[in-house]
């Protein structure tokens, strides 16, 4: 009960907030400003989750990930779907011909929809096998280029008395000593222990620096959401 009460305290709160904006003129009152008080409600609603779950974050998050999904639809629908396959068929031009090879992807997008039904739900494995195929030629040899031999090419550069030298020099450790880390075919003992340690020094930099970098880009997003309420919304900045 006493959640209901202040949850019912901090919707009038804002709405006095709101209304005192709009009466001295800080707050337009047009869809801009109707705009402004709704992103403003949103944000302070999705972190009233920091207190606890409530009906104002969950409203907020359904809000949200329908907005979301209506707008990739939106994305998928008229760029694609509309623009790349009825278009082309029904209006393609003055003097152009229809591209009849987009009833490939056509029926192939056409089989997927068949993994709803209970009869001719074997029809989507066709579809399914084909698209993890091509995406698995398009992306396998995108990684070993950039994950296995853009690592390898500084391993196998000569070393050289220079910061560059001494940068591939720590390249080639890292690899060795991460390699011999995942090596479990070698008993972790005397040399290789020695180096699979080395190699956890490595790993344990490159995962602090990657949740570093998380980190940032998130406190990124809250100093943007701070600097909205304060300017944009109540103009304190």
């Amino acid at each position: 009960m006493r959640d209901t009460y202040v949850f019912l305290g901090l919707i009038l709160l804002f709405a006095a907030v709101n209304i005192g904006l709009v009466a001295n003129g800080t707050l337009a009152a047009d869809w801009t400003g109707f705009g402004i008080i709704v992103a403003a409600g949103m944000t302070l609603a999705l972190y009233s989750f920091l207190y606890k779950d409530n009906p104002l974050f969950k409203f907020a998050e359904h809000v949200f990930v329908g907005v979301a999904a209506a707008y990739v639809f939106g994305q998928t629908w008229y760029p694609t779907i509309y623009g790349e396959l009825i278009a082309e068929w029904t209006d393609p031009g003055e003097g152009e011909t229809p591209n009849w090879w987009l009833l490939a992807p056509t029926v192939l997008g056409l089989l997927m929809l068949t993994r709803f039904s209970l009869r001719f739900g074997w029809l989507s494995r066709y579809a399914f096998a084909f698209f993890v195929g091509l995406a698995a030629g398009w992306t396998i040899p995108r990684y070993i280029s950039s994950f296995i031999l853009a690592q390898i090419e500084p391993t196998l550069q000569p070393l050289t008395w220079s910061l560059e030298g001494l940068n591939l020099l720590v390249v080639l450790v890292g690899v060795i000593g991460v390699l011999v880390y995942f090596f479990f075919s070698v008993e972790h003992t005397g040399t290789a222990g020695h180096i699979s340690k080395v190699g956890i020094w490595f790993l344990m930099i490159s995962f602090g620096a990657s949740f570093g970098y998380t980190i940032m880009a998130r406190v990124s997003l809250l100093i943007g959401r701070v600097t909205f309420l304060l300017d944009d919304w109540l103009h304190l900045m």
